[in-house]
């Protein structure tokens, strides 16, 4: 067994470290190639991984292609984020059945949370999940569901080498590089020594992983390789946000024009927050079996830019695609630092990769911030 800080494991390692999560009665869950993508599902070893598979980016499309240096991680981020398994997207929250003597018995659905192993959590995803932690546990109303959920859950982080187009976590402070936060983190390299992982330990039980792994010590090559990598990927973003205080810039940009440019693209279908790592809002479901005498209550996704999710007695309280649109954008950039101290927004790029007409929350925002510089400049002359 290896005693150190970190390590450096192979292909055999990486296949190693799936064995032995599950051995200790986890459930891994990596990326994988189903259905012409890159997904998230039950890995069994290092054969389910994605080796030599990537993908092409671009506003509205993605497509995966077949790469000839057989990395295993470098990807971006896929159409699902690990929000599918912290926080489902349906959830049985009690059951009601009719007694004999006309009564009725409630039962809370407490059936218990699964111990998952999540391999190749990306920097951005990563901090998706710290934004979920605040938001779900951190204030008045806890979630408990997803504290159960998210206690057994052992993080394996990667390093992000291999920028997609629509990527901009640097802009947003939440990577490529990984900080904080998890288990085990993994950065993979590929050069004339071979191809391996740096691996290292931030957890207790993270570091009796390590312990159990076949490999060697690091080396400085491997370990000065490592952050050259990662450092070029920094260099390489795909997309950027304005160099601003964006807080500042949509609460200034309210009665921009540009909300109508964007909104007239815009289908309200809500996949920019189905797609995105830290959407968190749900409604609940109703639902009775023919007889009446069984009855459930399901908590499901919802979506702001839903006509209904703000319908009060009067009407729906946004009726626009314009107010909903710019809701979305100024929370997730903005008035969520008012709620939850951070931002809303990670730098993933899901929700310019998954909009159907392609529409680039950067390039938004790098145009409001032009049509208020613009209007400054009126002011002035």
């Amino acid at each position: 067994m290896m005693r150190c800080d970190d390590a450096v494991i192979d292909k055999d390692g990486l296949d190693a470290l799936i064995t032995i999560l599950a051995r200790r009665g986890r459930t891994v869950i990596g990326p994988t190639v189903r259905d012409g993508a890159i997904t998230l599902a039950e890995v069994s070893g290092g054969t389910d991984l994605p080796y030599g598979w990537g993908v092409e980016l671009e506003a509205g499309r993605y497509r995966l292609v077949a790469r000839e240096d057989g990395a295993v991680f470098a990807h971006s981020a896929g159409p699902q984020s690990w929000k599918t398994f912290l926080h489902p997207p349906r959830v049985r929250e009690w059951s009601a059945d009719r007694t004999a003597d006309g009564g009725m018995v409630v039962t809370p659905d407490d059936t218990p949370a699964p111990a998952y192993a999540f391999l190749g959590v990306r920097p951005c995803d990563l901090r998706a999940i710290a934004v979920q932690d605040r938001v779900l546990t951190g204030g008045r109303y806890s979630d408990s569901a997803y504290r159960r959920r998210r206690d057994r859950v052992f993080l394996v982080a990667v390093e992000c080498t291999e920028p997609g187009a629509t990527c901009f976590c640097v802009s947003m402070g939440s990577g490529p590089a990984v900080e904080q936060g998890y288990d085990l983190a993994l950065t993979e390299v590929l050069d004339a020594d071979g191809h391996r992982f740096l691996v290292r330990a931030a957890s207790g039980e993270g570091a009796a992983v390590l312990a159990e792994l076949p490999g060697r010590v690091a080396d400085s090559a491997t370990r000065s390789a490592a952050r050259e990598r990662v450092a070029d990927a920094a260099d390489r973003m795909g997309r950027t946000m304005p160099l601003v205080d964006l807080r500042t810039l949509m609460r200034e940009t309210l009665d921009a024009e540009r909300w109508d440019d964007v909104t007239a693209r815009c289908l309200t279908c809500g996949n920019c927050t189905m797609v995105c790592p830290t959407c968190f809002c749900t409604t609940v479901e109703d639902v009775t079996d023919l007889t009446g005498d069984h009855a459930e209550r399901w908590r499901h996704w919802e979506s702001c830019f839903d006509r209904d999710f703000t319908h009060l007695s009067t009407g729906p309280v946004r009726d626009s695609a314009r107010s909903r649109y710019r809701q979305w954008a100024t929370h997730k950039l903005g008035t969520w630092h008012d709620q939850f101290g951070s931002s809303g927004c990670v730098g993933c790029g899901r929700c310019i990769v998954w909009c159907p007409t392609g529409i680039d929350i950067t390039e938004e925002a790098h145009a409001l911030h032009r049509e208020r510089e613009q209007g400054r400049r009126r002011e002035v002359g």
